[in-house]
């Protein structure tokens, strides 16, 4: 199997959409597709609730060939729960990787003895990714912290420097740190001594200069942008191509429809009522923001969006 991974160095970087569980659908990947990502993340996916043949969960992994590189993350903790979650993966989805979540902060995925709580089990997290690379010859990668208690990401490295993993996304906070404060670029720099594949730098990338500066600090292989692209899928675009021109609201009211069409067209009623938190973000910072979220935080069709949209007071505040 091809490792698409080995095209990506510092010089030549991946722009990547994080995984963002409850965020990162099909239509969402689509629009940051559309705009130049080089590799989408699935939202979260239950290795558990896989191995339990969850219809829920079957449906987050969902894609389009349009999506190019299409990575699943799991999350779990049992070797033989991750065995049956990628044999039913590689029958049914067939995506480009393999990713296994070691970063997650979330309580209920802690309870699990997941995400974060496995970062800290040395002994099993290595048996997971064992597991893991047994059972596909798709690339596998992980995402961890940079850090979370006594356990820093260069120990969890060195536990696992003879298995063949293909890259490791580090978000560069701690696993206390949830998403906000400053990430530490230098441990992510120094995760090149103990890791022979690529190395995507995630936390605190909000712009083209952010960007920009955390792959010159971490010397990455590319950086995993997430909230940043909250509202701004043309975030990958503004980074690439050096597109930083401000946008307008024809611009932006254009795009968050398009969105939303995709989204109701994949999800039906649920597509819209899930946009909701898309469409607040998409006009965060225009003038009458406030107004307009009030009135888009209680759609439920296509048409509702379109009467707000077109509506000429939202191009007169």
């Amino acid at each position: 199997m091809s490792d698409f991974w080995k095209q990506f160095h510092n010089d030549n970087p991946a722009y990547v959409l994080a995984p963002l569980a409850g965020i990162s659908d099909s239509a969402f990947r689509q629009m940051c597709k559309q705009f130049g990502a080089d590799i989408l993340y699935s939202e979260m996916v239950s290795a558990t609730a896989l191995f339990y043949s969850g219809k829920k969960t079957i449906e987050l992994m969902n894609f389009d060939c349009k999506e190019g590189v299409y990575i699943i993350q799991l999350f779990g903790n049992e070797t033989e729960h991750f065995k049956v979650a990628i044999e039913f993966i590689i029958k049914n989805i067939k995506p480009a990787g393999i990713d296994i979540n070691f970063g997650c902060p979330v309580t209920k995925v802690i309870k699990q003895g997941a995400g974060i709580t496995l970062f800290q089990d040395l002994k099993q997290a290595r048996a997971v990714i064992k597991a893991t690379l047994e059972a596909t010859d798709l690339p596998v990668s992980i995402k961890t912290r940079s850090q979370v208690e006594d356990v820093d990401v260069l120990k969890f490295l060195d536990n696992i420097s003879d298995l063949d993993v293909s890259a490791i996304m580090i978000h560069g906070r701690a696993g206390n740190a949830g998403f906000s404060g400053p990430v530490d670029a230098k441990i992510i720099k120094k995760a090149r001594n103990y890791f022979g594949g690529k190395i995507i730098a995630n936390g605190g990338v909000y712009n083209r200069n952010d960007a920009q500066d955390l792959l010159n600090k971490s010397e990455a292989d590319g950086v995993a942008i997430g909230q940043g692209a909250f509202g701004r899928p043309w975030i990958f675009e503004e980074i690439k191509i050096k597109n930083t021109k401000p946008k307008t609201k024809a611009f932006i009211f254009d795009i968050a429809l398009k969105h939303a069409e995709l989204a109701y067209k994949l999800k039906g009623e649920q597509g819209i009522i899930e946009m909701r938190k898309h469409l607040s973000w998409y006009v965060k910072g225009l003038t009458g923001a406030k107004k307009l979220r009030e009135r888009l935080i209680r759609v439920n069709t296509l048409d509702n969006i379109r009467e707000i949209f077109f509506d000429k007071q939202c191009f007169l505040r």
